[in-house]
């Protein structure tokens, strides 16, 4: 963080304690100020690189499966930051040095000095490279660079693709790690060693790594980075990926991992693009694996290598080519972990008693003994191996260390025919997939973006716009990529089920698309879709919901798509429409009516006692009205099912009680009552009672 923000908030602090104009205004403003640093700083410390890519990521995925203890201490003195930026509040309470007479002068100052601060600051920096890489980018430039192998396999050998988390080459350097590694080392020496592979943008964390490895693009979210993946249906539905082209070859793709599948949507990546089989926590977990073999990430890795090689041994004897990947885990930022098998494992370094490098020394057992078994076995002809880190390391406790070493990944490939030696290229993650490729045909030498480093030095692919150093260069790879998320032929709307399907996507409603003038998606809103809705479109809005979101009037089916184009005309399509699909392009015709103010569900109670088949009413008591009529539904806990819908007209004198009839065709154990009130309105109530008014009585 710039060191120029301390004397930067310490002049802040005396120009607000200085002049009681404003100062309330300008004691949040401070206190915001200090809050968003403190954050800033609890972001950075997880990814290396302030607020990018890999954090917004991260928050629309969620963080479930995320060893969040790991980082406690970090968020200790996040902790300390936060709390001293809410003391600053107590600054009001100072009057000693007060002046009234200049107090324009002092607040303009104050001002001036915030936005100084402000734009100086790295959330500023991070926010407009953030802007800048969302900005719309010309991508018919690179579309043609985009390869899809067509060419089937010459040889079907079997491939180990092993991930170490976050273990980079950089730790194989004999001058400041000397004897760290020795085994990966002879590996080293055994195999097709690349060297100089980098992480560009797009690929520097555990989720984007496998992405560009395996498909040969940037991670990116979809396009208008909302909260994306959550109510994506495929992940990259529009890449095609080496898990893809092996599946159509006939491979088994098998994954075991430590880690929770679902953290990152790592399993969604996985089962979308060829894998058959997916091992993770949860498997090892309702296996039995006693709980010392955990840490807060997931299952040790002597346990997990252990059982890689059982599924390498029967795989194998069936004869059906496959990949079997895995990615350990015990070497993750920011300390590492020792199983099990490696509790007296220590490295004597100068260092000092780094457990970072204990959990390094562990790894480096582990990962050689898989591969020295496997080359051991009976099934080591037909077997390529690839040994490869995920990202570089992110901050942990060698960070210090590494910030003064030449940063590279580590990419290692053994097979009987395939010559040892060095290989610099100068290539990047991206590039991996492409090169697996060429080992199973001469002829394969591109995938996605990815260019095989065993072949001549590519003229075109990402790595080397990357390489360039040329953010323009690079940035129509990334808008190509973020198109990955929707297909191209996105001009049709079509609901299947209770997902909206566009181009290859399926998303749960309700989501607010953007088109712009040639027709492709601008944008994608998942979050606050209904208030975004009311700006003026430059070409056409489509905004997919239930219909209930949009009429006042008995509702026309279950879901509606309604269209406004930049002359504000609009339509309604139902159900019948949306099954058929609805042509984005189709001219509305003028329409004089108002744009409707799109209605969001808000749950108002959730009946969590089981109700048995019968007639109820529901009774409920608002501290206050909505100014606008709203529905009034009782839904299953899944919102599928409608047991009762009213419209509810609110007028004066209308009473303080409002009445739901009911009726149950069968037992219910969770029943939730919402209603769809206008975006900007709530409703909290002073009670509510639900009474059985026929039937048997109520259990």
């Amino acid at each position: 963080m710039s060191l120029w923000l301390v004397p930067c908030s310490l002049l802040l602090a005396c120009l607000l304690v200085a002049s009681p104009r404003w100062r309330r205004v300008k004691a949040a403003v401070f206190c915001a100020w200090l809050l968003s640093l403190a954050l800033w700083w609890l972001v950075d410390r997880l990814s290396g690189d302030g607020i990018n890519a890999a954090t917004l990521y991260h928050l629309q995925t969620g963080l479930k499966g995320a060893g969040i203890a790991e980082f406690r201490n970090v968020i200790a003195v996040f902790s300390v930051f936060s709390l001293l930026a809410l003391a600053s509040l107590l600054l009001l309470r100072v009057r000693r040095f007060r002046m009234h007479r200049h107090g324009g002068w002092l607040s303009a100052a104050f001002a001036f000095t915030f936005v100084a601060a402000v734009v100086g600051s790295p959330l500023f920096a991070d926010g407009l490279r953030l802007y800048r890489a969302t900005l719309p980018t010309n991508v018919t430039a690179v579309s043609a660079e985009y390869a899809i192998p067509h060419v089937p396999v010459e040889r079907a050998r079997n491939i180990v693709w092993i991930y170490g988390e976050s273990l980079e080459r950089t730790y194989l350097d004999q001058q400041v790690f000397p004897d760290l590694m020795p085994h990966l080392s002879r590996l080293a020496g055994q195999a097709a060693d690349f060297r100089g592979i980098a992480s560009p943008e797009g690929s520097g964390w555990t989720i984007a790594g496998l992405v560009s490895s395996m498909c040969g693009v940037p991670l990116t979210t979809a396009r208008g980075d909302e909260n994306a993946m959550g109510r994506m249906g495929r992940f990259l539905p529009g890449a095609y990926c080496l898990g893809d082209y092996l599946k159509q070859q006939g491979y088994r793709l098998h994954f075991s991992g430590g880690a929770d599948a679902s953290f990152a949507a790592k399993g969604s990546f996985l089962a979308s693009h060829g894998f058959d089989r997916i091992k993770e926590r949860g498997y090892y977990e309702q296996a039995g694996v006693a709980r010392e073999h955990f840490s807060d990430w997931g299952i040790h890795d002597d346990v997990l290598l252990d059982d890689v090689f059982e599924d390498f041994l029967t795989l194998s004897a069936r004869g059906t080519p496959f990949m079997l990947t895995t990615l350990t885990m015990d070497t993750h930022h920011p300390a590492g972990h020792l199983p099990v098998s490696c509790k007296g494992e220590r490295y004597e370094s100068r260092h000092g008693d780094v457990g970072l490098l204990n959990a390094l020394k562990c790894t480096d057992r582990l990962i050689s003994s898989l591969v020295d078994r496997i080359r051991n076995s009976p099934y080591a002809q037909d077997t390529l191996i690839v040994i490869a880190s995920d990202h570089l390391a992110m901050p942990n406790d060698l960070s210090g260390v590494l910030a003064d070493m030449p940063r590279e990944n580590l990419l290692l490939m053994l097979a009987p025919d395939l010559p040892a030696g060095q290989i610099d290229r100068g290539g990047s993650t991206l590039d991996t997939g492409a090169t697996v490729l060429q080992m199973l045909h001469p002829q394969l030498t591109a995938l996605g973006f990815g260019r095989s480093l065993l072949a001549d030095p590519p003229r075109d692919g990402a790595s080397l716009a990357a390489r360039e150093g040329d953010a323009s260069g690079y940035r129509p790879y990334l808008g190509y990529a973020r198109q990955l998320w929707m297909g191209r032929d996105t001009g049709t709307l079509r609901m299947d089920g209770d997902h909206v399907v566009v181009g290859d996507q399926q998303i749960r409603p309700p989501v607010m698309l953007e088109y712009d003038k040639t027709w492709n998606i601008s944008s994608i809103v998942l979050e606050d879709a209904p208030r975004q809705f009311m700006r003026d479109p430059d070409n056409v809005l489509a905004y997919v919901d239930r219909c209930t979101a949009f009429e006042d009037a008995l509702p026309l089916g279950e879901w509606c798509a309604l269209l406004v184009d930049r002359n504000n005309d609009l339509k309604l399509y139902a159900d019948a429409d949306l099954a058929r699909g609805v042509k984005i392009d189709t001219p509305l015709e003028a329409s004089n009516e108002p744009r409707p103010r799109p209605r969001r569900p808000l749950t108002l109670s959730i009946e969590s006692r089981r109700m048995l088949a019968g007639q109820y009413q529901v009774r409920l008591r608002p501290q206050r009205l909505p100014s606008h009529p709203f529905w009034l539904e009782a839904v299953s806990a899944d919102g599928k099912v409608i047991h009762a819908r009213e419209w509810v007209n609110v007028a004066p004198g209308a009473g303080d009680q409002i009445r739901l009839p009911m009726w149950l065709d069968t037992a219910v154990d969770d029943l939730v009552i919402r209603a769809w009130l206008d975006y900007t309105e709530e409703m909290p109530l002073e009670g509510i009672a639900m009474t059985r008014v026929s039937g048997r009585p109520r259990s």
